[in-house]
């Protein structure tokens, strides 16, 4: 029985064969690709549970690639591989999309471990996905298949990660949940770049529920957030 199917990009020939066959003896289906202009339509084609997918290819580089499979699927895991080692790269990696990002030259054991991070990572967000779809928060109505967040005055349209996270708020709702767990939970670990994401992703919850004093995101220090809806209960909406 496979252990998932995964989209490699790799336009280093060798290295991709090492790499697509010691992922196959660990029981993955491996469809490879060496050229950017394929990988979008191999996507379409073959529905992988994660893309591994190399950042500096020729034609189109593995962000642009990210990019692309973010519109056709906003919840598929992503992992980059990369030579570079700049902090600018690697925010640009978590900006659009990626969940994991592995430097190379890296060993197999490390990519397998990271790979079977975000894809029980995967497996976690679809659990706590139990959180009936459309929830009124306080004064806004939260659509999580739409990713929108909306009020009688106005909508916003969520990022895919703006919406787990606050997904994962509203599900633990007057309870502390500690950071790790949701870092794990999000983005498969609790390394310092996706803790700075996090900060950066409650920073941007805080600024959109801001016009409902009775809602809040609460820090707590050491531990991690405790979601406040002032006492009310928010009501689940099953329409829409």
């Amino acid at each position: 029985m496979s252990a998932g199917t995964i989209l490699y990009v790799e336009d280093e020939l060798f290295l991709g064969k090492i790499v697509k066959e010691s992922l196959e003896s660990r029981g993955y289906h491996v469809i490879m690709e060496s050229d950017g202009a394929r990988v979008l339509e191999a996507f379409r084609q073959t529905d992988p549970d994660v893309c591994v997918l190399d950042v500096m290819l020729p034609g189109v580089d593995g962000f642009t690639l990210a990019s692309g499979i973010r519109e056709m699927n906003e919840a598929i895991p992503i992992i980059f591989l990369t030579a570079k080692t700049q902090t600018t790269d690697l925010v640009k990696g978590f900006s659009v999309g990626g969940n994991d990002y592995i430097r190379k030259p890296f060993s197999m054991e490390e990519l397998i471990v990271r790979i079977e991070n975000v894809l029980r990572s995967k497996k976690s967000v679809k659990a706590t996905n139990e959180v009936v779809d459309n929830v009124t928060i306080g004064k806004y109505n939260f659509h999580f298949v739409r990713q929108t967040l909306s009020s009688d005055t106005d909508e916003r349209k969520l990022s895919f990660r703006e919406s787990e996270l606050l997904r994962l708020l509203y599900a633990h709702r007057d309870r502390i949940i500690d950071r790790r767990e949701i870092l794990n939970l999000l983005w498969g670990n609790d390394s310092f770049f996706n803790s700075r994401n996090l900060d950066v992703y409650i920073t941007k919850l805080r600024s959109y529920l801001r016009e409902d004093e009775s809602l809040s995101i609460i820090t707590i220090k050491g531990v991690g957030y405790r979601f406040a809806v002032g006492g009310q209960t928010a009501a689940r909406n099953t329409s829409g």
